[in-house]
């Protein structure tokens, strides 16, 4: 049974689709906007409750932060809007309507709208690579970040007493596809992870492990440049991870991940950064599109839908300053568009002139382990321990919340003073008969340029908000 929501007809009601940076910071700047304006309403539907900081995601697959702590409960966030904890099943454009799906009885609701803002994000690209998308770990979600983490650790525990060599190869081995923001930092993370908890098992050496990161390009992090990119292959080279270059990834099965240049790696853990493509409810649009993304004008408006708006990694965006170009999606630019979404929404309700949209981008920074850092800020390099520092001091004070800057902060000191937790209390049942809704199967294009885009799985992890 479909339950509609009802309003009164007075007001006018905005709805946003999606908890990410786009449709968080577009309802946090249309509750300050319209928080004094009774005649209007603003609803967020979002498939969790909280809202993930994706940059430090990382850190939680690697046990430097506390699972809560890169999480904001929406309903604290933002007091004046209803969220709407549910799946967008279909948006039906024609009659300013969605569908949505809630609860663990998907219960189906049907909400009507005035304004609707589009923030769908995107979903991790697996290019139909036989058995990607079963053995695979991605790093999308927090869910991705506690089962990396929990596998990592049950395979420690595993080979601490397996004594085929071939057997505790393959649960030794971890590789990760991707040299962008998310695989590169992931892989630093990992490495680290991996290496501080050898001492807890005493059948173990750092001999026998193998960390490997696969990329298909000619230099890791191409977004920073071939300088940082070469200096990021030998910091991580120095500390053990193999870097293998010009190749990808051709097919895995439990115990082996092939690579398109032939070689075959025993492992058992495989870590996927390297696609994205936008949602699939996009795909069923009746608008223009380009790369698989909403084509907006420099509003952010869908041109023939005058009411409905698109920001963050679904959306594509001209960059009004370099003609037949967009806005790359990522997380400093989503924050922005959410900024200008909301300002135009409340001047159309007014009848006062948009703002049209233009940034450019501020900084890029990668963490690559060991208190060492990568960053590209207003055209300068820089790389160290200070472009570390600059990593934590950004993205902490773009972490939302008082009480979770301290936390963070606080979980970083512990980090400098004790071993790491290797703790498995939050491991995943190893079946694979779970739904994971924001894996694609059947998806083969590159998505361009993104967060997220094939080479930028969440660049929001990446770069400068």
């Amino acid at each position: 049974m479909i339950v509609q929501v009802k309003r009164r007809r007075r007001k006018k009601r905005i709805v946003i689709l999606g908890g990410g940076f786009g449709g968080v910071y577009a309802a946090i700047h249309l509750e300050k906007l319209l928080a004094r304006q009774s005649a209007v309403e603003i609803s967020l539907v979002s498939r969790d409750n909280f809202f993930l900081f994706t940059p430090m995601l990382h850190e939680i697959a690697a046990s430097d932060l506390e699972i809560t702590n890169i999480v904001n409960p929406l309903r604290k966030l933002l007091r004046k809007v209803e969220v709407l904890v549910g799946d967008v099943n279909e948006i039906d454009l024609p009659n300013k309507r969605v569908l949505i799906s809630r609860g663990y009885r998907n219960h189906s609701q049907e909400i009507d709208y005035d304004h609707l803002v589009i923030a769908l994000g995107s979903i991790t690209n697996f290019y139909d690579i036989p058995g990607l998308i079963d053995l695979a770990v991605p790093m999308k979600s927090l869910r991705d970040a506690i089962q990396l983490r929990a596998q990592i650790l049950r395979h420690l525990e595993e080979a601490n007493f397996e004594c085929n060599p071939a057997e505790r190869q393959s649960l030794l081995t971890f590789v990760v596809a991707g040299g962008g923001f998310a695989g590169v930092e992931t892989v630093a993370a990992l490495n680290d992870f991996v290496r501080e908890a050898l001492p807890f098992y005493p059948a173990l050496g750092e001999d026998m492990l193998r960390v490997m990161l696969v990329h298909s390009g000619p230099a890791i992090l191409p977004e920073l440049g071939e300088s940082l990119g070469r200096y990021t292959e030998k910091v991580l080279e120095g500390r053990g991870v193999e870097i293998q270059l010009n190749t990808r990834v051709k097919s895995v099965t439990d115990s082996r991940v092939f690579l398109a240049d032939g070689a075959a790696i025993p492992s058992r853990t495989l870590v996927w950064t390297a696609g994205t493509v936008p949602s699939p409810i996009i795909a069923s649009l009746p608008c223009a599109k380009e790369r698989g993304r909403l084509r907006v004008n420099e509003f952010l408006r869908l041109p023939d839908w005058p009411n409905v708006w698109a920001v963050g990694d679904c959306a594509f965006v001209p960059d009004i300053r370099n003609p037949g170009k967009s806005h790359p999606p990522t997380a400093q630019h989503a924050i922005r568009e959410g900024k200008v979404v909301a300002h135009n929404i409340a001047a159309a309700l007014s009848g006062r002139p948009q703002t049209s949209f233009s940034f450019t981008t501020i900084g890029l920074l990668a963490s690559i382990g060991r208190r060492m850092g990568v960053a590209r800020v207003l055209g300068f390099n820089f790389s160290g321990f200070f472009a570390w520092w600059m990593w934590r001091t950004v993205y902490l004070s773009k972490l939302p919340g008082l009480d979770k800057k301290v936390r963070v902060a606080f979980d970083w000191t512990l980090d400098l003073l004790f071993p790491k937790d290797v703790c498995a209390v939050h491991d995943l049942d190893q079946r694979r008969d779970f739904h994971w809704p924001d894996r694609a199967r059947n998806t083969s294009g590159n998505n361009g340029d993104h967060e997220t885009t094939a080479r930028r799985l969440i660049p929001a992890r990446a770069e400068m908000a």
